[in-house]
């Protein structure tokens, strides 16, 4: 794919990420020759639904928007509750989007961008738990594998990752 092995995407996790919704976009973007860094509300090791560590190596008030071109936002309902609560987080998410860079979620990942206020009036889908979540924040929600909305890639669940990362590899093509 033309130039995703020059692209470099934050993903965003705190303990409880959902595993699949972080490795597998994570693998496959770097497969395509994409630079991949991991950040969180603070650096250090963060454990998975399952237990699974990942190096957060950031902070997210450590992240340089200007060097990257979007973030992959991972669910598993511990982590996105715990990110959207953390300031630096949201005002990363608002940025990356002020900049009409990609910003990527899937599942309850709804909520980091629903706080950092990004979503209303835009087109999105997310898990079944919390499409109302979505729609009272505004979001003209659509029950589909993956939903693009300008810069904003969307998924519902794990089932839907193959449509996700193709939604995402075009976009950052």
């Amino acid at each position: 794919m033309a130039g995703i092995s020059e692209k470099r995407i934050a993903f965003l996790v705190e303990e409880g990420y959902e595993d699949l919704e972080c490795w597998y976009p994570k693998i496959r973007l770097e497969e395509e020759g994409a630079e991949t860094v991991v950040a969180s509300s603070s650096a250090g090791v963060k454990k998975s639904k399952h237990g699974y560590p990942i190096e957060a190596n950031y902070s997210a008030m450590e992240l340089d928007v200007d060097s990257l071109d979007g973030v992959v936002i991972p669910g598993g309902t511990g982590s996105p509750d715990k990110l959207r609560r953390d300031e630096a987080v949201t005002d990363f998410v608002a940025e990356i989007d002020s900049q009409n860079k990609m910003v990527a979620m899937i599942c309850h990942a709804g909520w980091v961008p629903i706080s950092a206020g990004i979503l209303e009036g835009r087109t999105a889908t997310s898990y079944e738990a919390i499409e109302d979540d979505m729609v009272n924040a505004g979001v003209n929600y659509k029950d589909k594998s993956v939903v693009v909305d300008a810069n904003l890639v969307s998924s519902r669940h794990p089932g839907d990752l193959p449509d996700f990362l193709k939604a995402i590899i075009e976009k950052l093509s």
